[in-house]
């Protein structure tokens, strides 16, 4: 049996009546009631927008940890893993949409030139929380799609098409070299990790898929993150663990073996180590 990654959720796992669309929009709070199960770590194969508008929280991609807070836009690209923690007064609006749905009337150039789907700019803008120009279209948004019109894809689109160059407005156009060489390799070392993290468990692997040295890997992780790498290859290798184990029916062996263990026991004694507790009595407390 292949090892399992972190699930990689489609459109189609977001039923919204009456059809099926390459698009969706739902306000954020509804959205968390009708699908708990995002709060665990996740990827998409489709393109996400998140607005707030109220509450807080924190929201984590690839490893960095950032602010919720009203005004901040998020910005995520397919397959990037993201989960968070919100506050129970937060509010806002999600937006999804698949790559053909954008190029079916704007050129894929500017798609991939958008600077918050690059590496190397953070994928969240901060904006005032009265901002008057991009939170007025998320609302347009969130109308459109609950009122499905005969034109409704196309008017959708536009919408979303003022959003992201609207948005592009705010990225600067060279932003510090220092600050977004360490935030560009620490989203690479993420993206790694959520690749390879059933296999490999060393810092020096990923510090020779980086092309660092393993002390750079982990000076830059402590400036960062306040974490060492090793301690962040750690984490990501428990949070699947207690994902497995919350919401699947897979024995203790096998979540195991899921992981990359040839012996349940040293998984056993591994995951007391960096969770505090067995896995048998992990799953017992959920």
């Amino acid at each position: 049996m292949k090892p399992s990654a972190p699930p990689v959720l489609a459109l189609a796992s977001f039923p919204q009546p009456p059809a099926r669309t390459p698009y969706y929009c739902e306000r954020l709070e509804t959205h968390v009631v009708r699908f708990p199960h995002v709060n665990a770590p996740h990827a998409h194969d489709f393109y996400l927008l998140l607005y707030i508008t109220e509450g807080g929280g924190t929201h984590t991609i690839d490893l960095v940890t950032y602010e919720l807070r009203p005004g901040s836009v998020f910005f995520l690209t397919p397959g990037q893993v993201h989960h968070w923690q919100l506050s129970a007064a937060t509010r806002g609006f999600l937006v999804f949409f698949d790559t053909d749905f954008y190029l079916f009337r704007y050129p894929g150039s500017r798609l991939y030139e958008y600077p918050f789907f690059e590496h190397k700019h953070p994928p969240v803008l901060y904006l005032p929380a009265d901002e008057p120009e991009i939170q007025p279209l998320f609302a347009r948004l969130y109308a459109e799609y609950l009122a499905p019109q005969a034109n409704q894809a196309e008017v959708f689109r536009s919408y979303l098409y003022l959003c992201l160059e609207l948005a592009a407005r705010h990225y600067p156009a060279l932003p510090a070299a220092e600050t977004n060489l360490a935030q560009q390799q620490i989203r690479q070392f993420g993206a790694l990790l959520n690749e390879h993290y059933r296999t490999r468990r060393s810092v020096s692997d990923y510090a020779e898929l980086l092309h660092l040295s393993a002390n750079h890997l982990n000076a830059l992780c402590r400036r960062v993150l306040n974490k060492t790498a090793s301690a962040l290859i750690h984490e990501r290798v428990i949070t699947e663990a207690r994902r497995l184990l919350s919401y699947s029916a897979l024995g203790v062996a096998q979540v195991a073996y899921e992981l990359g263990f040839e012996d349940a026991s040293y998984f056993v004694r591994y995951f007391r180590k960096y969770a505090g507790t067995t896995p048998e009595a992990f799953r017992q407390q959920r």
